[in-house]
Formats: C-alpha cells, sequence, structure tokens
C-alpha cells in the first residue's frame, strides 16, 4: 500500500514514527476517513474543516494547504489505476520529549494513508446490539476524531464481527449516543429521530447530510435525547459514516426492522446514491 508522509510517498511498511511523538505518547492526533467517488472527495470541505477545527483547538499547526492535500488523494489514486480509493489523513502532534512542556506543536506529523475499497453492494444490512461499555464523553464541547480510540475498542471487543454488526453507546445517563464506528437515525411514525450532538457524539459528515437531505424531502426530523426503547419501539433504523454510506439495520437485539424496505430510509439511499452518481 502506497502511502504519504509529510511530502514524500512511502510504502506502508517503510513508514516510521518517532516514540517521542505526542501523538503516541499523549494520544493527540487527529484524522478524517473519507473516499473519493470518481476521483473526488464527497463533502471535502466538511471533513477539512472538522479536521481543521481539531487542530486549532489543541494548537496543532498543519504545515500543508488543503490543495496539498487534495493533490495526494489524487495521485495515491492514479497509482492504483485511477481507482477510487478508502483514505484517512491522520495529524499527530509530532516528535518532542517526554512532557506537556509545548504550548503549540508547529512540526506535525502528516500522513495520507489509502486502501482498497471493498466491493459491497449499497444497502447491505447489518444487525446491532446495545453496548455494555458506555460512551465516554469528549474533552471538549463537540467529539473530535482523535487518538483517543479506547471507548470505541471496548464497544468492538464486544461483537464478534464488526462487517456484519454495529453496537449502539448509551451514555452514562442512559441516552442513545451513536454506534462504534456510526451515527444512528431511526424513524417511528414517519418521523426521523437522531441524537442530539449535545449526547457527546462526533458531528458525522453523512449524519449532517443525512438530516439536512431529509428536511429538504419534507421529512420531519427529531435531534434530542432519547432511550433505548425509543429505538426499540421504531419501524427502521439505519447507520451512516463516510465510508459505508447509509446502512440498514435488520435487527436491533431480538427486533427485527424494515432493513433497506424502509420507506424513509430509501428515499434517502436513492437521493445519496444520485448525488454521488453526479459527483
Amino acid at each position: 500500500m502506497l502511502c504519504w508522509m509529510n511530502g514524500d510517498y512511502v510504502e506502508a511498511q517503510d513508514l516510521r514514527i518517532s516514540p517521542f511523538d505526542h501523538g503516541f505518547l499523549y494520544g493527540l492526533g487527529f484524522f478524517e476517513t473519507f473516499r473519493t467517488y470518481k476521483g473526488k472527495v464527497f463533502y471535502w470541505e466538511a471533513h477539512i474543516e472538522r479536521l481543521q477545527t481539531a487542530l486549532s483547538q489543541y494548537r496543532i499547526h498543519m504545515s500543508y494547504t488543503e490543495a496539498d492535500l487534495l493533490k495526494v488523494v489524487q495521485l495515491l489514486n492514479e497509482q492504483d489505476k485511477g481507482q477510487d480509493g478508502y483514505f484517512r489523513i491522520n495529524v499527530s502532534a509530532g516528535e518532542h520529549s517526554i512532557g506537556l512542556q509545548p504550548t503549540e506543536y508547529r512540526q506535525p506529523n502528516v500522513i495520507v494513508f489509502r486502501k482498497e475499497l471493498h466491493a459491497t453492494p449499497r444497502g447491505m444490512g447489518k444487525n446491532a446490539q446495545w453496548l455494555v461499555t458506555p460512551r465516554n464523553t469528549p474533552e471538549k464541547g463537540l467529539r473530535v476524531k482523535s487518538h483517543h480510540y479506547g471507548n470505541n475498542v471496548l464497544g468492538r471487543f464486544e461483537m464478534p464481527s464488526l462487517a456484519q454488526q454495529e453496537g449502539f453507546f448509551l451514555t452514562e445517563d442512559g441516552f442513545v449516543a451513536e454506534g462504534v464506528t456510526s451515527n444512528i437515525f431511526w424513524v417511528k411514525d414517519d418521523i426521523l429521530y437522531t441524537p442530539s450532538l449535545e449526547t457527546g457524539i462526533l458531528p458525522g459528515i453523512i449524519r449532517a447530510w443525512v438530516i439536512e437531505r431529509a428536511q429538504s424531502l419534507g421529512i420531519k426530523v427529531e435531534e434530542g435525547f432519547f432511550t433505548s426503547e425509543d429505538v426499540e419501539e421504531s419501524s427502521e433504523c439505519f447507520i451512516t459514516n463516510s465510508i459505508q454510506e447509509l446502512v440498514p439495520i435488520l435487527k436491533l437485539e431480538s427486533k427485527l426492522l424494515l432493513g433497506n424496505k424502509g420507506p424513509v430510509y430509501s428515499r434517502l439511499h436513492e437521493a445519496f446514491a444520485n448525488e454521488v452518481g453526479q459527483e
């Protein structure tokens, strides 16, 4: 797998990070995952804005422009005969001595990873379960995509397979939060529900797209604090992320759901497929 690090194209097995990188020592690093469609990144502006917000909050100075990073994405795809890919941009704080001496980080390590996309048909469903592990709270304000991923790993350990299942976190107070790698939506009485960002969930890029597009289609959307019972009373449920797009839930615990036959899911799924086709 060919990657890019700090201005150079590097084979994956040759990537090197110092153990003194504060991304390793203190988990101080942030990332974005996305895929390309016909060579273009879907909602690139939203991804880069979310990343830059996190970097600014933690005083990490990005040393490359948006144009630089988009060029890297393009060239990495070209190395694979122009095929679209699964990407991760990773920015860690950079090398410093042990201790929290720095007041800012001016030489971060920036890596762009690319791997092949799995040929999974759109609309393939998953089963879901409630997790015993509670969702942790974000460090400050809105949650960011950071190296602090231990909570997600503990949730993942509760399931035999992330490929066929998703785990749903509740907050410490018992409110529905998000999936291990996704945001959650469900439908009851033709209303689309999703947890509020105030529950401490990640402001997902596809989550925002779904809310905006649902409203434009005349589907009522409610964000708030909900319990597991609220979700279990639904007729439809689906999850979203930037790689898997909109994934219908076939069964939550023992409750059967409409999956990709759900009318609200079907409308949104069709709208998404049309939009990325146009992209």
